[in-house]
């Protein structure tokens, strides 16, 4: 049986892993250059602890038991999670009410060890909190991670599983014949007995080609601020939430950075690629953060950046299955926490009534890649003996050495932003000033190409036109 899943986001890459599970030939199909590029690139890394979502939508369903499932792939595939926990904090007694109706709501939907918690314990957890607070709900199950990464580990686990990756490989339509369903691609055209649509953005346009109705999408864009101030809160730090959504939060990150935001803006469906920035949405970050933690320093900024959600007018999940396609449409917040448990039933609603067997010899695991950085010294002098490219740092900021960059690239990594987003290098204070010319030396020598080839991300981002004196 033939497989195949349409994008690599933090949704298509668990689909298809969980697919390599059972004996079944999966395919994935991505139009970008890289996996986890589209909507999985540029979001908050929360895991939320599923308070939020109403009792009865498909959200509810699948976020609390998304998050508690990120603990175990996690260990699998080496990604880092921080249980850091959240707090929402209120400022008056109609906040409070609003609390109490998230703590109902959490209980209902399943969520562990959720709690409203005083004025001063919530200052005990987050010292740099406003004075103003009155009550704050405590959710120590929510937690933060860098997305994309998940993402790329799951892909790669699925390949070395046996899936098939098709980078650069846009699916235009999906076109049925008899049992089996053909991918119109940009490579050429494609044959599999079952479909499943994660395209993102795209879904919704993907699914009415194929003859399926849903619900249409648009872009809903959140723009950040990325902020290098030491020790600034502990935990995701959100404001009551309102009918526009979550509001604007501040968290960590687990590359030791703050992120602020988001905006929430909508956009018109013709506007899926619009990431640009606004001083209307910049200062409209700054205001409501500083309500929350008064201490913010914006001159500690590193860099601002939009990403986009897929919204519909039902602000829920849509899971359609239509014959042996399955359409993924409107995974928008919570669909980083809810992503696992989505894949594990998406992949028993399409197997079900095959006579399909778990495979025994399906491995888990992702090898581990050194991390410097967060080594011992003990560990840190063995791997340099054992590779001196790991003793030659090469991203100042971070920390990211030579045996790491190289290590990107036998992974997969072909532009610079495939490096940044594997290792972290160019993502620091100086955001590549220092180190993106020793990198693209790195890349021209393991690829063996020149350096106006070597490119940011998309095929026409070229970095340079020529040889540089």
């Amino acid at each position: 049986m033939k497989v195949a899943v349409i994008g690599s986001g933090i949704v298509g890459s668990l689909v298809a892993r969980e697919f390599t599970k059972y004996d079944v030939d999966v395919e994935m199909f991505e139009k970008l250059p890289d996996v986890g590029w589209g909507i999985t690139k540029a979001n908050s890394g929360i895991l939320h602890a599923g308070y939020d979502d109403e009792p009865g939508t498909v959200r509810s369903k699948y976020c609390a038991r998304g998050n508690e499932m990120y603990d175990k792939l996690s260990e699998e595939l080496n990604f880092e999670v921080k249980r850091i926990g959240s707090l929402v904090v209120a400022f008056d007694d109609e906040d409070v009410k609003k609390l109490e109706e998230l703590l109902e709501r959490g209980k209902t939907n399943g969520v562990k060890n959720l709690k409203i918690i005083s004025k001063i314990e919530a200052l005990e957890i987050e010292p740099n909190l406003s004075r103003e607070i009155v009550a704050a709900l405590y959710a120590p199950t929510a937690g933060i991670l860098a997305p994309w990464e998940a993402a790329q580990a799951a892909v790669e686990n699925a390949v070395e599983n046996g899936a098939k990756l098709h980078l650069s490989t846009e699916v235009f339509n999906i076109l049925e014949s008899g049992r089996e369903y053909t991918l119109k691609t940009s490579k050429g055209d494609f044959t599999f007995d079952i479909v499943v649509n994660a395209a993102g953005l795209w879904a919704d346009e993907l699914a009415e080609k194929a003859g399926v109705k849903v619900t249409p999408l648009h872009p809903r864009k959140g723009e950040y601020i990325l902020l290098d101030q030491p020790s600034l809160v502990r935990t995701v730090v959100f404001p009551t939430p309102s009918e526009a959504g979550k509001g604007i939060l501040v968290l960590p990150t687990v590359h030791d950075t703050f992120l602020l935001g988001p905006t929430s803006e909508d956009l018109p469906p013709t506007e899926k690629e619009n990431t640009t920035t606004t001083p209307e949405g910049i200062s409209k970050i700054i205001k409501n953060v500083r309500k929350l933690v008064p201490g913010i320093n914006i001159s500690k900024t590193i860099r601002t950046f939009a990403g986009l959600r897929p919204e519909n007018d039902i602000k829920d999940f849509v899971i359609k299955k239509e014959g042996n396609m399955m359409h993924l449409v409107a995974t928008r917040s919570p669909g980083l926490s809810s992503a696992p448990a989505i894949a594990e039933d998406v992949v028993h609603m399409m197997l079900d009534g095959y006579n399909v067997s778990l495979r025994k010899d399906f491995n888990p695991y992702c090898k581990p890649v050194p991390k410097v950085a967060h080594m011992s010294d003990e560990e840190r002098e063995k791997l340099i003996k054992s590779n001196p490219a790991y003793g030659r740092v090469v991203c100042r900021c971070n920390k990211i050495t030579e045996g790491e960059i190289v290590d990107a690239i036998k992974h997969g990594a072909r532009t610079l932003d495939g490096i940044k987003f594997r290792t972290t290098a160019m993502f620091g204070r100086c955001q590549g000033s220092f180190c993106t010319v020793k990198i693209m030396n790195i890349m021209k020598r393991e690829l063996g190409t020149d350096f106006d080839e070597i490119r940011k991300n998309l095929p026409n981002s070229k970095v340079v036109d020529g040889d540089v004196r």
